[in-house]
């Protein structure tokens, strides 16, 4: 599962729906999100690649505290 925060919006896909093979390191978890949202992958470069224990892939806002 990839949880994609983009823009103020929350989508749950599904890795096979982005065509993402497993191991796929951030830069390429970028490109085939930036597919899915039709955005150039430049649009998500300061995005946050979390990898959790369950398997979960969230793809973030940098958060900025202070």
């Amino acid at each position: 599962m990839v949880h994609i925060r983009f823009e103020g919006r929350s989508w749950d896909v599904n890795a096979n729906q982005l065509n993402m093979p497993t191991g796929c390191n951030d830069a390429q978890v970028k490109e085939h999100v930036a597919r899915f949202l039709d955005v150039t992958v430049n649009r998500l470069g300061d995005y946050v690649v979390d990898r959790r224990p369950n398997g979960t892939i969230v793809l973030r806002p940098e958060a900025v505290y202070g």
